[in-house]
């Protein structure tokens, strides 16, 4: 690992986080992730022989530690104490970004959208109690990312990147993916979005209803129900939320 030279603690912190992707990697890790695919799924772009070399540069820091599964095959990640405590640092990002980085469409991926909206933000009172598949098409993406799933079954919803099987209810269209990114992000009324075309909705009317509605991270600013609770997550995110890079 490259070095800075400098006794200066943000010095010696950037040598271990500055790396390309190792933020997203902590990221990922930090709101619940804890398998390889899991936390890959978060990062799209990043190669596998990248994600894996910067797992154990993490792991090595002491920020993030290594347990085989109980079935032996592969191993499951979790943040040390010490990768716990930069959950202050991702929330200082996240609030630093709302308000000063610009949102740009290359950093609108539709797929990271409903990845982050299906694992940490779908208000889960709100899905159907029966089996329901939604297709999401991205008509800006090429190949096998021009489509993903919403799979919900239990009460519970999981994001698919192949056809999960049963018949597809509703179909989402996103012709415009920084449109769907500012919708999630509670920038954008889904109204807005289907009046100018940037998202099209097809099937069944009472779902087409429902479904902008599963979205917590939508809600006014001024909703009670805004506000972040963990209790309501798929995975354990007890004190890190954050929106789509």
């Amino acid at each position: 690992m490259r070095t800075y030279g400098q006794y200066c603690p943000i010095a010696r912190t950037s040598e271990l986080l500055a790396e390309r992707w190792t933020v997203i990697i902590l990221r990922n890790i930090l709101v619940g992730c804890e398998t390889f695919n899991e936390i890959a799924e978060g990062a799209p772009g990043l190669s596998r022989g990248l994600l894996s070399k910067r797992l154990r540069e993490l792991e090595r820091a002491g920020i993030i530690e290594t347990h085989p599964k109980p079935d032996g095959h592969g191993s499951t990640y979790e943040p040390t104490q010490a990768g716990q405590e930069l959950s202050e640092l991702m929330l200082v990002l996240e609030h630093w970004g709302r308000k000063w980085a610009e949102l740009k469409p290359e950093h609108a991926h539709p797929g990271v959208v409903l990845w982050v909206w299906a694992n940490f933000f779908l208000d889960r009172d709100r899905l159907p109690r029966r089996r329901t598949v939604v297709r999401f098409e991205y008509p800006t993406l090429l190949g096998s990312a021009r489509r993903s799933w919403l799979l919900i079954e239990r009460g519970d919803a999981e994001y698919c990147l192949k056809h999960p099987g049963g018949q597809e209810e509703l179909i989402v269209v996103v012709n415009d993916p920084l449109a769907f990114a500012r919708w999630h992000i509670g920038q954008l009324q889904w109204r807005d979005a289907l009046r100018s075309g940037a998202i099209e909705v097809q099937g069944s009317p009472a779902l087409a209803r429902a479904l902008p509605r599963w979205n917590r991270h939508g809600w006014a600013a001024d909703d009670p129900r805004a506000a972040y609770d963990g209790s309501a997550q798929h995975r354990p995110a007890p004190t890190l939320a954050v929106t789509p890079t």
